[in-house]
């Protein structure tokens, strides 16, 4: 697959700050994929993500989106309807009374024709399971299906990768679900590019790629198989990782021999049930 964002040698420091919160980071995030950032809170995860589509722009280094550099004032309408943002607070984001007003501003200020909005939004609504809610009143909706309309307001500008940063910060369990569930559908059937900003290690598992963010820099990215299976890097910065993972380190602790990337819940059993015979 080729590369639709390259990040090169990435430093950023914010106004005022002395600190770096982005160190020379560099990385290339391949079309179609599905890849997740994790670190604790000032890990400098926001920070890249803020930077995909040039609503920050590097200190020193450089972003490209499908090679076009993102200090390209000229072009930055492009960037931005390449690379679409969903973030924390739906809230935040939600601009119209109805639902499919709502889904509709974005394609609108971008000049796009009625007919070819009204087939946008129907289609971006359809996508994310929220398409009979179209008529409702947004701020009626639960935390899970207030982020989806968001999430369905940037899907109408049909960009080829969505970033979501911190998206289910505020949900509760179901609601996570509700829109992992959604962005994972968006990748794997629609073939949008997903970059997901996360604390929640259970968000990643499914992922193509990890990547373990801290203190600006990036120190883990693999599959989330390999990246897992680091737990003493993963418990020094404070993060967890899955319960099977967890289990099978620690009785690897008493002498046990059994693989960490084993994942699910079915190949943990089946290795501690070979281990026991």
């Amino acid at each position: 697959m080729e590369n639709i964002i390259s990040i090169k040698n990435v430093h950023y420091t914010y106004p005022g700050d002395e600190i770096e919160s982005l160190c020379g980071v560099s990385l290339d995030i391949k079309k179609g994929s599905f890849v997740t950032v994790l670190g604790h809170n000032g890990s400098g995860k926001s920070t890249l993500a803020k930077h995909l589509n040039a609503i920050l722009l590097p200190t020193e280094g450089e972003v490209l989106v499908n090679g076009i550099s993102t200090a390209d004032e000229d072009r930055l309408l492009e960037i931005r309807s390449t690379v679409g943002m969903v973030f924390q607070n739906p809230d935040n984001q939600i601009v119209a009374n109805v639902v499919e007003d709502d889904v509709a501003f974005a394609p609108e200020n971008l000049g796009v024709a009625p007919e070819e909005i009204r087939r946008r939004v129907d289609n971006a609504l359809r996508q994310v399971d929220m398409y009979e809610f179209k008529m409702h009143a947004p701020h009626l909706l639960s935390g899970g299906q207030k982020q989806r309309v968001a999430i369905a307001g940037v899907i109408a500008m049909e960009p080829e990768v969505i970033v979501l940063d911190e998206p289910t910060a505020m949900l509760d369990p179901k609601g996570r679900r509700e829109v992992i569930d959604t962005v994972t559908k968006l990748c794997r059937e629609k073939g949008i590019t997903v970059v997901l900003i996360t604390h929640h290690m259970s968000e990643c598992v499914d992922a193509d790629r990890v990547i373990v963010m801290s203190n600006g820099s990036v120190i883990a990215d693999d599959t989330p198989e390999k990246v897992f299976s680091q737990v003493e890097l993963m418990h020094r910065e404070g993060l967890t990782v899955p319960a099977t993972t967890q289990i099978m380190y620690e009785l690897n602790g008493h002498g046990w021999h059994l693989p960490l990337e084993a994942l699910g819940i079915d190949e943990c059993a089946k290795q501690i049930a070979k281990e026991l015979k």
